[in-house]
């Protein structure tokens, strides 16, 4: 009975833990990454369900698509983080990078899936530049290693891949994953004795996270096959992608910035404690707090 008692009290007792500002924040970030919603938004647009683009895809494409966002997300790597200043908490503009990629689906809308070897990289690295936008105006250091390794694992958060479950899915599950090739990138770094400790460790972790970006590239490219979608919906697409990755880095950085201020271990704790509600209701209730 006791027992009972106190696993009732605790998530309240752990929430008292946070200020009343930090925990809204943590709680629409946790619908934010649980609740991605990307193949539902896309579906709303081209209006039919994905999976009748999905059975337009040719079947050596899923090959191709795994090859190209791999070296979509290498050059983007390449490009994207070097073209900001580094000014921690400057405010993001998301707004610029949404034109950006829009024009760039709009190319790939006319011309359709052969497109998608010359439209990938350009849109992955305007998104990649987005991601770290939103990273610096949450107090990130671009400097850092660390930052930049934050804003490629982004591209990992909301999509699954065929081998996940549920559990595997999930926000920390992924960060879990994709710590453990850093960590093994790292031992073969010490191993070996190289000087350019950063390169052996990015490329493990572009590998990684490419198979679960692949999964909603595949999404965006099912869409795109469908005769009608044109030049238009194209943009329309690819902004919808591009704000499906804003989403996903506002609900990363600020899960960072608390593990900065209160720790890793006590924000994951409260992140699970918090329930799995949908975002538009945890909106409600972080702008009541506020």
């Amino acid at each position: 009975m006791n027992e009972s008692v106190s696993f009732h009290a605790e998530p309240h007792a752990v929430f008292g833990q946070l200020a009343p500002d930090d925990l809204a924040q943590l709680r629409y970030a946790k619908a934010l990454l649980e609740h991605p919603g990307l193949a539902t938004r896309i579906t709303s647009v081209i209006g039919m369900p994905i999976e009748k683009g999905l059975a337009r895809l040719p079947a050596s494409w899923s090959n191709k698509i795994g090859e190209v966002t791999e070296k979509a997300l290498r050059k983007a790597s390449n490009a994207a983080l070097y073209t900001l200043t580094d000014t921690p908490g400057k405010a993001a503009s998301n707004r610029w990078h949404q034109v950006g990629v829009a024009v760039s689906g709009g190319v790939g809308g006319f011309f359709g899936l052969g497109a998608l070897a010359v439209e990938l990289p350009i849109s992955t690295t305007i998104m990649l530049r987005s991601v770290a936008d939103v990273a610096r105006s949450h107090g990130e250091s671009l400097s850092s290693e660390d930052t930049r390794r934050a804003c490629i694992e982004v591209f990992a958060l909301g999509g699954k891949t065929q081998d996940d479950d549920a559990a595997e899915s999930g926000y920390f599950a992924v960060r879990t994953v994709l710590a453990q090739s850093i960590t093994e990138a790292g031992r073969y770094v010490a191993e070996k004795g190289l000087v350019e400790q950063g390169a052996p460790i990015m490329v493990r972790l572009i590998a990684k996270v490419a198979k679960r970006f692949g999964v909603q590239v595949t999404e965006k490219m099912a869409a795109q096959a469908i005769p009608a979608i044109g030049a238009a919906g194209g943009a329309a697409i690819n902004t919808l992608f591009m704000d499906h990755f804003q989403e996903m880095a506002q609900g990363h950085f600020t899960v960072r910035k608390l593990e900065r201020q209160y720790g890793v271990e006590l924000v994951r704790k409260v992140y699970e404690a918090l329930p799995n509600e949908p975002r538009r209701r945890a909106r409600v209730r972080s702008a009541t707090r506020r």
